[in-house]
């Protein structure tokens, strides 16, 4: 097997890990250390894997070699096409062994400029990725919302948890773009609407990053709930602001207003911990997405359902004649073909 799967490479992380692992003060931070210890679970599991289809192939090749019987001959040769699907997928978990690519995640989706059009095009995502969540098995949950004022969001953030969650959205990171027949203009005209996707991971282990208390704007105020007991009457939605970056949170899923600033901070402290790295590699946003404008020509992303019908991912090339399948949650054939094609 040869690709993209680096055995030498897997095997060298391997003895790092295990001679951190080994060091006299490996449990002083347990976060640290859980976190090693998931690492090499996951690289033997690699290498044992490895290892048991690599002998499977070679035993099938040479009894294929060795037998003229042709029903021994297709059982061989079901075998083989199973290894390969087993194969594709330890490629798939190779991609997927970039740092957090692990984590839990939180996505982030803003309307651009256009008013209700875009706040609609920014619930069509939302529920896009929470369909996606149903069908594939992760558990998701409304973090912050704010309506819009005639129909759609202003703003919305969702926890996905579940395997590898930020490895396959993490490129979902980027301008989405709408092509469609507006069912909020009377003359049925076509519209483009672009809304902002943002995937940042959980980050678990300790982050040494300092917020001073001076450096923040928090505000509370009531939660916008959908009606009847989802509705919070009093004060415990936070929004902080940290104003040396300019980057905002807000969390009101919480009762406990309390609860909501914890929540907040960490995201905030995600945020903080992934710019510093970006800095550090000189990658800017390459793993929270570019800081562009939400406009035409910055798209990652079109879906079209007027005048034809088709979603074109434009760093990968990616094409589906479905959009709706796609709207509808679709989504694991584009995130692991992405994958596979955006460097």
């Amino acid at each position: 097997m040869g690709g993209i799967f680096d055995l030498a490479k897997l095997r060298e992380d391997l003895r790092k890990l295990l001679n951190q692992r080994n060091s006299e003060s490996f449990w002083e931070d347990v976060d640290n250390a859980n976190v090693i210890n998931k690492k090499i679970a996951n690289i033997e599991k690699k290498l044992n894997t490895y290892d048991k289809i690599e002998k499977e192939v070679r035993a099938n090749i040479e009894m294929l070699n060795t037998t003229d019987d042709e029903e021994i001959i297709m059982l061989i040769e079901d075998a083989l096409e199973t290894l390969e699907t087993n194969i594709a997928e330890l490629e798939l978990s190779t991609i997927l062994s970039k740092e957090f690519d692990d984590a839990n995640c939180y996505i982030e989706i803003h309307p651009g400029a256009g008013g209700t059009e875009s706040c609609d095009w920014a619930s069509m995502l939302a529920r896009m990725y929470e369909k996606f969540c149903e069908k594939d098995n992760y558990k998701y949950e409304i973090i912050e919302e704010q309506k819009g004022e005639e129909a759609g969001i202003k703003s919305v953030t969702l926890k996905i948890e579940g395997e590898y969650a930020y490895g396959y959205l993490k490129n979902e990171s980027g301008i989405h773009r709408l092509v469609r027949i507006s069912p909020f203009d009377s003359g049925a005209r076509r519209h483009t609407s672009f809304a902002s996707v943002s995937v940042i991971p959980e980050i678990k282990q300790n982050i040494n990053i300092e917020i001073k208390e001076e450096e923040l704007k928090i505000d509370v105020y009531h939660s916008s709930g959908a009606g009847g007991q989802s509705v919070n009457t009093s004060n415990s939605a936070v929004r902080i602001t940290h104003l040396p970056t300019k980057i905002v949170v807000t969390c009101q899923n919480e009762r406990s207003q309390l609860k909501n600033k914890e929540i907040a901070l960490n995201i905030l402290r995600n945020k903080l911990y992934m710019l510093e790295k970006e800095k550090q590699n000189a990658k800017i946003n390459s793993l929270k997405g570019e800081n562009v404008s939400i406009n035409f020509g910055s798209q990652i992303r079109s879906y079209i359902l007027e005048p034809y019908k088709l979603v074109k991912d434009h760093r990968s090339g990616f094409e589906f004649s479905e959009p709706n399948k796609i709207l509808d949650g679709n989504l694991k054939e584009l995130l692991i073909y992405n994958l596979k094609n955006i460097k």
